[in-house]
C-alpha cells in the first residue's frame, strides 16, 4: 500500500517508516524536514495545519498514519499543542475522507487514557490534554465510520537520539553522564515498550487491525527504578537517588517561573510532577491476539538501548549484579 504517514521524521516515526518500508509498502513521509530526513518513500515538506498540503500528499494514498504530534512538557507558544495534536488530527482525517482513504492508523498516547486504576484522564499538562482532545476527536470520527484504528504506545525506549520523545534515552544519558539528579516516583509502574516492536505493530494494525479497534501496545510493566537497576547490572553504575514529591513540585514552580521570564524550556513543570504521582500500566492482550504484537524483555531492549548510548555493546549479563 502507499501510505501516508505523518510525524515521519520523529523519533518513533521513523522507526515505523522504515518498518512500513520492510513491509514492502510505499511511504509517504510528510513532515516539516521529511526532504533532509533521509528515510525511504517519497519526502514531503509540510505542516499537519495546513489542510491543503495534507490533501495533496494523501494523493493516490491508500492508508493513513497519523503520528505527527509536539512532543514536549512545555512549549513558550502553548496554542501550538492545540493546534497539532487536536487540528492536526481534524486535518487528516479531512484529507483522509476527501483522498477516499480506506485504512487509518492514529497514533494516540497511554497519557490520553485514565492512569491505573482510574476512570477519568488527567490533563496535567498541555501535551496530555490536547491528547485527551484529540481522543474525543478520534471517537466521533470512528462513530461517524471513518475507517479508524487507533494505537496507544507505552514509554518508548531503544537506540537513538534522546530527545523529547525519547525520554528512556534522555534519562539514561543523563545518568551514564552525571547529569540526573535523580527520579521522581521511582515506585510507580510503567509499560516500557520496545520501538522496534512498537513500529511493527503500527505495520500490523495498519494490515490487519480491526476497524474501530484501540490497541494498547505496551511492554513490560515495572517500577521506574527497575531502568537504572538494568543499566546497573549492564555499567555497574549506581542507582540514582529519589526525589520526593514535594522537593519536586518545588522545583517545577520555579522552573515555570524561570521559563516565563526567560523564553527557554523549563527542565520540570508540576504537570509532569503529578504524571509522575500515577502508575501507568498498560494491557497490550488485544494487540497480542489481534496482531500478533510481540513485547521484547525489558533488559534484551535495555541492554541495546545502553549499547547504543555507550558504544560498548555490553549486554545485562556482562556485568556484577
Amino acid at each position: 500500500m502507499r501510505v501516508l504517514v505523518t510525524g515521519g521524521t520523529g523519533y518513533l516515526g521513523r522507526a515505523v517508516v522504515h518498518a512500513l518500508a520492510v513491509a514492502g509498502h510505499e511511504p509517504v513521509v510528510f513532515a516539516r524536514t521529511a526532504i533532509a530526513s533521509g528515510l525511504p518513500g517519497l519526502l514531503v515538506n509540510g505542516d499537519v495545519r495546513n489542510g491543503a498540503a495534507l490533501h495533496q500528499a494523501a494523493e493516490g494514498c491508500e492508508a493513513l498514519c497519523h503520528m505527527a504530534a509536539v512532543v514536549s512538557q512545555w512549549r513558550p507558544r502553548r496554542q501550538d499543542f492545540d493546534e497539532v495534536n487536536v487540528g492536526g488530527l481534524e486535518q487528516a482525517l479531512a484529507a483522509a475522507a476527501a483522498r477516499g482513504i480506506r485504512r487509518i492508523v492514529y497514533t494516540s498516547s497511554f497519557l490520553a487514557l485514565p492512569p491505573a486504576g482510574g476512570t477519568t484522564p488527567l490533563r496535567a499538562n498541555d501535551y496530555q490534554r490536547t491528547k485527551v482532545e484529540a481522543e474525543h476527536v478520534a471517537a466521533a470520527a470512528a462513530r461517524d465510520g471513518a475507517p479508524l484504528v487507533r494505537v496507544y504506545p507505552g514509554v518508548v525506549y531503544g537506540p537513538g537520539a534522546p530527545t523529547e520523545g525519547n525520554l528512556v534515552g534522555r534519562l539514561i544519558a543523563d545518568h551514564l553522564a552525571g547529569r540526573l539528579p535523580g527520579v521522581i516516583g521511582p515506585e510507580h509502574i510503567w509499560s516500557y515498550a520496545d520501538i522496534d516492536d512498537v513500529a511493527r505493530g503500527h505495520v500490523a494494525a495498519l494490515e490487519q487491525g480491526r476497524i474501530g479497534a484501540q490497541y494498547r501496545l505496551g511492554g513490560e510493566n515495572v517500577p521506574q527504578m527497575r531502568l537504572f537497576e538494568t543499566v546497573r547490572a549492564i555499567t555497574g553504575h549506581r542507582l540514582p537517588r529519589r526525589i520526593p514529591f514535594g522537593v519536586a513540585r518545588a522545583i517545577g514552580l520555579a522552573e515555570e517561573l524561570r521559563a516565563r521570564i526567560s523564553g527557554r524550556a523549563p527542565l520540570l513543570t508540576r504537570g509532569t510532577v503529578e504524571i509522575f504521582q500515577h502508575d501507568w500500566s498498560l494491557d497490550s492482550a488485544a494487540a497480542v491476539a489481534d496482531l500478533g504484537y510481540r513485547i521484547t524483555p525489558l533488559a534484551e531492549g535495555l541492554g541495546r538501548t545502553v549499547a547504543a548510548l555507550t558504544g560498548s555493546g555490553r549486554t545485562p549479563g556482562d556485568a556484577e549484579r
